[in-house]
This record gives C-alpha cells, structure tokens and sequence, in this order.
C-alpha cells in the first residue's frame, strides 16, 4: 500500500494530522497498535475527567445542605469506573468515525520504520504489512515514567492507568508526583472516602506552577484533609504485606507511611523504543526525537509530534504540531498556499482539573522578574466575585503579570473554580500583543468568573473597584 502520508500513532497528535492531511487531499493512513484516539482519549485527558466529575457530584451531594437543598447518597465505585470507560469508549468511536468521514485508512497493528519511506506493521494476527509513504509522522506518544525505586506491578504500585481502573476502592493511597496527573488522582480518591498523602520531592506542589499557585492549592488539600509532604523521596517500597509501606526520606529524617496502593505519578516517558528509529538513523536528545520548527526529523520524509518530541507533553500542543507538521508537508508539495506559523511555545495553556481548577500560561511573577522585567502584578481573590459567591466556589485567586514598561501581559496564573474555561482569554490576548489598557476597555460579562481577569488587571494598575 502507497501513501502520501502514514501517521504512526493516533492520539490527538496522530489523528488530528491524518484528518488534516487528508483534508490537504493527501492519501493517508493511520496505524495504532491498540484503541483510536490514543492515551489521551482512552486513558489520560478524557477518562480522568469523567473520574473527576463524579467526585465532583458526590462533592455537591456531600455539601448540598449549603445550597439549601436535602441530599444523600454514596459512591458506587465500580459505577464510577464504567462511566469513565463508557465516556473513553464513545470518544474513541468518534475517532473512528471521523476516519471514515475522512476517508483514511486505519491499519491496527504494531507499526515500526523499516526503511526510508517503509513502515512494517505486525498485526495482532501475526501477519505483517509493509506500508509505503512519502512523509511518515510518528506520534507514539508516552508512558507512565518508572523510577527504579518505584517499579509498578499494575496492583499495588500502580500508573495513571491502572489508577483509571482499580477494582475496588482503596481505603487509602500513596501518590508519588504532585504534577497534574498527581493532584487530579489525589482529589479524585479523596473524595470517593480514600485517605490520601501526596509525596513531593521538590519544595512545593505543582512545581511548575506559579508560586502562589502551589501555596493555594496545597493549603486547601491539606483544609480537605490531604496529607502533603514536601521536600520528600521515596526511598524503597516494601508489597509483601497486604499493602504498601513506602519509606519516605525528608528534612527530619525518615517515615514509613503505610496504604493499600502507591501511586506513581512522577511524569512520563516518551514512546521511542523498538519503532525502528535506529534502523533510519533518526536522531534523539533527552529521551526524544530531535525536530525542527516543521517537526522533521534529521531524516528526509520522517517526522515527529506530540509527547515523542521535544514540546510540553500537552494533547493541544500535540495536535497543534499535528496540524502545523502536515501543512508543511502540503506546502512544500504545492498542496497549500502558505507555510505554517510555528508554534509560540512560550504560550501553551496548562490546565489541571484538581479542585480547585489550574489554568496558568505565559511568565509566572518570578520568571518575569527573573528576565529582568520590571512588573506590575494584580491579583483578585475570587471570595469577592458575585459568581464564584452563587457558586458555593471562593476558593482561590486570579494572578497577573505586566511589564510595567510597555503594558505587556506577560502572563496570567489561576486557581478556581471553572478557570480552565477562561484562561484563553490570555493566550488570544498575549497572540494579539494586547495591553492592559485594551483588556480593560473590553466589556467583560457580568456575573462570571471571566471578569475576575479583568479585576486583577484593575488590581495590578490602581484601579481596583471591587476590592
């Protein structure tokens, strides 16, 4: 079989480059080794929010009486689970829909480059097929990173995957990482009754984040009744008893903390192995496939996206890079009329769905200062918005970032309810090189947790009206 192009993998990276190559009318083809749609849809982005949103119903269940409203109820874990899996399944099938519309080929087996412009797959019969293409795209994604102290055995040291399924609820449970696949899981199980400690190596949770950020989420999980340790490594892990007993070193010296399950949530490895990038003599840096702004490899005709390259391990970046990656290819094939913008990758959203909600993008206030901005920082508790206040939702904050020199929105960092939903209004606002000025002169629509944005940005300036 000859293609145009052959995507190896069909995450949201993979399969949003299939379906834009073939819109660019080239002849595609998709391969996966297990379910369309990838981790994400299957076991990462998707499934994890259905998770996340029955412990945030059986939350409201649990509080109803503050809204005025008599409620009761328990968490059915094993429902809980099925419904995850019945949202990740549905998705997936749109995948497969959005194939056939497409008109691309879905070829199910293990793909692996065989030569230039070749790509063996071994199906799960046994059989093999060689696919010809002139642009092969590997998007293989990642894996749940193993540390060599925390090797999982799928039961009681356990991935984000098996997290998304174990069999029955543990009455408590380890959770080593605090990023966002580690907080997102340590909401989830404390609310359905788990007791849970979070165990961070560096100095604050969610380290990536701004640093008020990390103080405000950890000052509600440990309000909720989260155990947080910080500063703290697991050192060994003993499974021979009906639990876990992880050994955690810190300041003071060392503790055995004792559960029914560990989870390690300390990051991801990227998929390269045994798809024969050795045999092309593709190069690789850090533990991912080196690209230029256009996602080609050192190797003329193959390239890489998503969580096997070297961008933030985000499914939008990697269908952003998907899509930039093949209309490069259509415009060098006179296929498309213009070349693609490369990505700003300095203007990623990140968005973690704990609760309170994470959205942050662009400089945080000491990067900022760091590279000798001089800054104007404002910062709006939502405890003084009407909606979040009818929500039943105060918690947390909208922090800004401007240069003072010129009124540059350097970034914005939030924490709260609903504020995956409104940070875009940063990242359109830093595309389009606003001001504070035109940010403020823009009518924002009240009662909503979006106009806090402009409310910190009033803060930042001296114009505060609600604080």
């Amino acid at each position: 079989m000859a293609y145009d192009v052959v995507v190896l993998g069909s995450g949201p990276g993979g399969y949003v480059a299939a379906i834009r190559a073939s819109q660019l009318g080239l002849q595609t083809a998709i391969v996966e080794k297990e379910s369309l749609g990838g981790i994400c849809l299957n076991w990462g982005c998707i499934p994890t929010k259905a998770l996340l949103k029955s412990a945030q119903v059986y939350q409201d269940i649990l509080h109803a009486k503050e809204f005025g409203i008599e409620a009761s109820g328990s968490p059915d874990f094993a429902a809980v689970i099925k419904r995850s899996r019945g949202v990740a399944d549905k998705m997936s099938k749109g995948v497969q829909f959005l194939m056939k519309k497409n008109k691309i080929d879905v070829v199910m087996g293990y793909g692996k480059l065989k030569a230039k412009g070749q790509l063996e797959v071994a199906g799960a019969d046994g059989k093999t097929q060689v696919l010809e293409a002139k642009h092969i795209i590997v998007a293989t994604g990642a894996r749940s990173k193993e540390l060599p102290n925390l090797k999982q055995d799928g039961k009681k040291i356990v991935g984000y995957r098996e997290a998304m399924v174990l069999p029955e609820k543990p009455k408590s449970i380890i959770v080593v990482g605090s990023g966002a696949i580690g907080v997102e899981f340590a909401y989830f199980y404390f609310s359905m009754g788990a007791k849970v400690t979070i165990v961070e190596f560096l100095p604050r949770i969610v380290p990536v984040e701004d640093e008020e950020i990390s103080k405000e989420l950890e000052k509600n999980y440990k309000k909720l009744g989260i155990d947080v340790l910080t500063n703290s490594e697991v050192t060994s892990v003993d499974t021979s008893g009906e639990g876990v007993k992880a050994k955690v070193k810190n300041q003071t010296g060392e503790i055995v903390l004792e559960a029914d399950v560990l989870l390690s949530a300390v990051g991801v490895t990227a998929n390269i192995e045994n798809i024969g990038l050795e045999t092309l003599g593709v190069k690789t840096d850090k533990g991912k496939i080196a690209v230029d702004k256009f996602y080609q490899t050192n190797v003329t005709g193959i390239y890489s996206i998503g969580d096997c390259a070297p961008g933030q391990a985000l499914a939008h970046v990697a269908s952003k890079e998907g899509i930039i990656c093949v209309e490069n290819i259509a415009y060098n094939e006179k296929k498309y009329n213009h070349q693609p913008e490369p990505i700003d990758y300095g203007n990623v959203p990140g968005c973690t769905y704990c609760t309170p909600e994470i959205a942050s993008v662009g400089l945080t206030e000491k990067q900022a200062k760091d590279a000798g901005y001089e800054i104007k920082v404002g910062k709006f508790p939502l405890s003084a918005s009407g909606k979040a206040s009818a929500a039943g939702h105060t918690e947390g904050f909208i922090k800004v970032v401007f240069d003072a020199k010129y009124g540059e929105w350097l970034g914005t960092h939030m924490i709260g309810y609903n504020v995956t939903e409104i940070i875009i209004e940063t990242v359109l606002g830093r595309k389009l090189e606003t001001t504070y000025q035109e940010v403020l002169n823009s009518i924002h629509p009240h009662p909503t947790i979006s106009e806090s944005v402009k409310d910190a940005i009033e803060v930042a300036y001296g114009e505060a009206i609600h604080l």
